[in-house]
């Protein structure tokens, strides 16, 4: 259906949007561009050729990636049958460390309460750097 036989040849750009990795080819091409798509540690190109086998480093915003390539896939297709194109080698640290961002503590204050105070400022500040350092230690 999408695949890719292997004498033909497959824009990094192209396949990093059909297996779902972007949400646009442009937004692909953008990370190309920017450096965020590297192969063995170098920079590549949007036009880059992928072949089966290429290890892909992605940085997506916070959320870093790794991605083995198992097949050649040209159009977009469903969730499910992407995964079957890529295998996702992102270490498992890396992807808790993306989530705790996530999990930070939201500090609320009631509404109509006005601005804070001196003294509730340096709570509130004191509140976040201990939390921050707490996360740093581990």
């Amino acid at each position: 259906m999408g695949a890719v036989t292997e004498k033909e040849k497959l824009r990094i750009d192209k396949y990093l949007w059909a297996i779902r990795i972007f949400k646009t080819r442009s937004l692909a091409t953008e990370a190309c561009k920017a450096g965020r798509i590297k192969l063995n540690g170098q920079n590549v190109k949007a036009s880059a050729v992928v072949k089966i086998g290429d290890v892909y480093t992605i940085q997506k915003g916070p959320e870093r990636k790794v991605v083995l390539v198992t097949g050649l896939l040209e159009r977009r297709v469903d969730a499910k049958t992407a995964v079957q194109f890529y295998q996702d080698q992102t270490p498992v640290e890396e992807t808790y460390a993306f989530k705790s961002v996530f999990q930070a503590p939201v500090l609320k204050r009631d509404r109509g309460t006005g601005r804070p105070t001196k003294k509730d400022r340096r709570e509130i500040d004191d509140l976040k750097t201990d939390w921050w350092d707490d996360e740093e230690k581990e």
